[in-house]
């Protein structure tokens, strides 16, 4: 995959769009985080769409280190974008690995954290996100990759709303990419 071309910027365009329109408002919210704000964003409507999800995995495949031997990310959030990456990722003839990050253990079979193939200790997990705020959650999902020995070293992220997450994973060692920020909504 060559890094970054016009066809990269066309997808940009594409999704921002389909984010705007489908994802994106504006009044009075809660977050996840618990902070108030005025901006609201679920990605869901695009990542559960098949043209946005095949840009968002477009994008992620470019802007992904390509060292990385597997995905992951928190469930809900993260379920459709690990699934679509991996299969951008065959389709391309590269080999790439998904996993699921369950937020409570199960308490039955297994009681598995992750969801998965096994990888071999050390490898190297690139991790998704749709909206980064605090990165809370995100930082949850590479606390429970670091705990089953992956290494962690970068984020990806459908947006950034630039409320303390790129400090808080700087503070992890871990890089946050983000497609766009908050400000490309404004």
């Amino acid at each position: 995959m060559g890094k970054f071309s016009d066809k990269y910027d066309l997808n940009k365009a594409k999704l921002l769009k389909q984010l705007i329109e489908k994802s994106y408002k504006k009044g009075n919210f809660t977050l996840s985080s618990g902070k108030k704000s005025i901006h609201y964003l679920n990605c869901k409507p695009v990542s559960l769409n098949g043209e946005g999800l095949n840009l968002i995995s477009d994008l992620f495949l470019e802007l992904k280190d390509s060292r990385s031997k597997a995905v992951a990310g928190l469930t809900l959030g993260a379920d459709p974008i690990v699934s679509g990456l991996i299969v951008k990722a065959a389709l391309h003839g590269l080999d790439l690995d998904g996993l699921i990050i369950r937020k409570e253990i199960k308490k039955y079979g297994t009681k598995a954290g992750i969801e998965g193939p096994t990888l071999k200790e050390g490898t190297l997990v690139t991790v998704l996100e749709d909206v980064v705020t605090t990165a809370g959650s995100v930082i949850k999902a590479i606390k429970k990759l670091r705990e089953n020995n992956y290494l962690v070293e970068e984020v990806l992220s459908i947006v950034d709303r630039q409320e303390g997450g790129l400090e808080a994973l700087e503070d992890e060692n871990v890089k946050l990419k983000s497609l766009f920020t908050i400000k490309d909504f404004l």
